[in-house]
This record gives C-alpha cells, structure tokens and sequence, in this order.
C-alpha cells in the first residue's frame, strides 16, 4: 500500500485511562497510535463506501 503524500491533525478528546490503555495495547503490537488510528480510519472508510481506498496523488 502505497504511503499517503499529505498529512492533516485530527485533534480528539477522549477519556485519560482509556488513552493509556490504548496506548499500551499499541505499543505491544509495534506501533504508534496515528499508526492505529489511520488504520482504523480507512477500514472505515473502506467498509461504508464498499469498496477499497485509494489515495490519489
């Protein structure tokens, strides 16, 4: 899969222990949370627009 070139900031709030625990699990897997995060993102995507994401340059 090919890197995205543009970035933007998602600014979220969300409860400290849970951040904590997210932050854990992550970590136990190798990887950041924005890795987690843009991940979930676009299997979101990916599943109500029913078809795979495509970065376009």
């Amino acid at each position: 899969m090919a890197k995205e070139q543009r970035t933007a900031r998602l600014t979220i709030l969300v409860d400290p222990r849970k951040k904590a625990v997210f932050e854990r699990l992550c970590a136990e897997e190798d990887q950041t949370p924005s890795q987690v995060v843009r991940r979930l993102m676009r299997e979101y995507i990916e599943k109500r627009l029913g078809r795979p994401w495509a970065a376009k340059g």
